[in-house]
């Protein structure tokens, strides 16, 4: 039986709000994935998805503050936690503020403003000032330095081979429920969805992915299916015949008085429907990493 704890390498989805906890004791809210929550503390980011996230315990993908109150932790049930800066995004290291040319940032069409985030020469950064053609960014984490403060929920842990794929490729890329996938021995198959045939996201991706079901599961083979389906053009409905105008003879003088006959036509039977071309089978294309 699959225990409710949560321990060290387990695969899970929580919900969270997260604050910074400010010198004076007020908090500030970073990051959450309650909408209702962001809304109500002027933090909500239309382009955002709202929802539980998947997360890798006891590998360090997570602040060491955090990952330890999830340790132990029970499925279902809300937790609170404060995190020191040594525990969560580290302490902040004054190297890493830079004095920068603003021509470095004109060159790439970029006007610096205080507060900015930016990325020059591979780091990312925020811009702090911005004076006599001198910008200031700061390369530290954003919340280097700062107490944070959690309060999350286990909703549900990965139990099976197959959540754990589908928790993977959410983890590194998202929309796992359209991907289908076929487990067997040591062999995970997985087929891709259209959005991925010309998604840039993906071609990135896919090798994290790949990645991590090496580390995180017992399968040694993945491989990516592409599917192309040749789609047939739709028949031409035949076009329906008309029927013929009635027309009426002209009288002509007779010298005797007889019922004159009336011309009559008969309306054109239907051409019949052009049958429907049998599809042609599906053509597969395995990717194989």
């Amino acid at each position: 039986m699959v225990s409710d704890s949560i321990e060290k390498g387990d695969i899970v989805w929580i919900e969270y709000d997260a604050w910074t906890v400010n010198p004076n004791g007020t908090l500030t809210l970073f990051d959450a994935t309650h909408e209702e929550v962001a809304k109500k503390e002027g933090k909500f980011d239309e382009k955002k998805v709202y929802m539980e996230t998947p997360v890798v315990v006891g590998r360090g993908r997570l602040f060491e503050g955090l990952e330890a109150a999830i340790v132990g932790a029970k499925v279902g049930e809300t937790e609170e936690v404060i995190i020191p800066a040594e525990k969560g995004a580290g302490a902040r290291d004054p190297r890493l503020i830079e004095l920068r040319t603003e021509r470095e940032f004109l060159r790439q069409e970029i006007s610096p403003e205080v507060g900015m985030e930016v990325a020059i020469s591979g780091k990312r950064g925020t811009v702090t000032a911005v004076s006599a053609g001198r910008v200031r960014v700061d390369f530290n984490n954003p919340l280097a330095g700062k107490t944070l403060k959690y309060v999350f929920k286990v909703t549900r842990k990965a139990k099976t081979s197959e959540e754990r794929v589908r928790a993977v490729v959410d983890m590194d890329y998202g929309l796992s429920e359209q991907f289908k996938i076929q487990l067997k021995d040591v062999v995970a198959e997985i087929q891709l969805p259209d959005v991925c045939k010309t998604d840039e996201k993906w071609f990135v991706s896919k090798f994290r992915v790949v990645a991590d079901l090496r580390e995180l599961s017992e399968f040694k083979t993945i491989r990516f299916l592409e599917e192309y389906e040749k789609k047939e053009p739709k028949p031409e409905p035949a076009p329906e015949s008309k029927p013929a105008e009635k027309t009426e003879a002209e009288p002509v003088a007779a010298p005797e008085k007889k019922p004159r006959k009336k011309a009559t036509a008969t309306k054109a039977k239907p051409a019949t429907a052009a049958k429907k071309e049998e599809s042609t089978p599906r053509e597969k294309a395995p990717e194989e990493l």
